[in-house]
């Protein structure tokens, strides 16, 4: 019977590639198909920011003027970091009454995104297939380049509506082509390229830096899952779970730092990007 399951046991690179797909509306035949959408990664993004917008909501609710509880402290905390980075960055009074609530929730979202992380590797695919019959199934959001080009587009979004609402339409199509070597029209088409590049590499600098950091995570944590489960096929076995139990505790540790670190780096670039729309170079 050992023998049997372990001929019938996935390797390790098979285990690990089938941890990675996603389960999707459609078989992806492409690099790029927009019509294919990761069905984990929409549910859990979804599940995960109610249930922060929630935890954000009970403490608004339970707030008391006297002394506060851990949580409501936590959180005054976490407001009162968010609120003093946006003073900083933005100077812009009015624009920090959305754009401080926009950080908050950038931050509270990625984090508890990340946060999917530190759950164990096989539970929820387990689950997943054991009890609803999935195929497969990624819990970690932030490890899938779509959902995390999807959060930079959206800041690019804000971006974008805050250039044109402080320097007004004209004022920024004209500094588009006047920035930054001078306002020649002979510079006109290198200054407008400059900015696209500019626009383009911030996108795409601020969602890959998330998703290469967790997808990396990710797969060191499928390594250590690697380790406990090799017990079965190897002489070493105790050896492999004594080095599971204590390299998974390890990394879970340093991963809190990880993930905490990801989400503050996200929510300053945010920060900074919609800073930068209320400048003029």
């Amino acid at each position: 019977m050992a023998a049997e399951g372990a001929a019938h046991a996935p390797t390790a690179g098979e285990y690990i590639i089938h941890h990675l797909q996603h389960l999707q509306n459609k078989k992806q035949t492409s690099v790029v198909d927009f019509s294919v959408v990761n069905l984990d990664s929409t549910f859990f993004t979804i599940v995960v920011g109610v249930i922060g917008c929630w935890l954000l909501w009970l403490a608004a609710r339970k707030a008391t003027p006297g002394v506060p509880g851990r949580f409501q402290a936590a959180v005054e905390l976490l407001v009162e970091m968010v609120d003093s980075q946006a003073k900083g960055i933005v100077h812009n009074a009015q624009s920090r009454k959305l754009v401080a609530p926009l950080a908050l929730t950038v931050f509270v979202w990625i984090f508890l995104l990340n946060a999917m992380d530190l759950l164990p590797v096989d539970l929820l695919p387990w689950i997943g297939e054991r009890v609803f019959g999935l195929p497969h199934l990624r819990v970690v959001p932030t490890a899938d380049l779509s959902v995390t080009m999807g959060l930079s587009l959206g800041v690019l979004i804000v971006c974008l509506i805050y250039n044109v609402k402080i320097k007004g339409a004209g004022g920024w199509v004209h500094e588009l082509f006047s920035a930054p070597f001078g306002d020649k029209w002979f510079l006109y088409p290198v200054n407008f390229l400059m900015q696209i590049i500019e626009f383009v590499a911030k996108t795409v600098s601020h969602g890959m830096r998330l998703f290469g950091n967790m997808y990396a995570g990710e797969l060191i944590f499928m390594l250590i899952a690697l380790m406990g489960g090799a017990f079965a096929l190897s002489a070493t076995g105790i050896l492999l779970t004594l080095g599971h139990i204590v390299a998974g505790s390890v990394w879970a540790i340093f991963h809190i730092l990880i993930i905490t670190l990801q989400a503050f780096v996200f929510m300053m670039l945010t920060l900074v990007y919609v800073g930068q729309a209320h400048d003029s170079h």
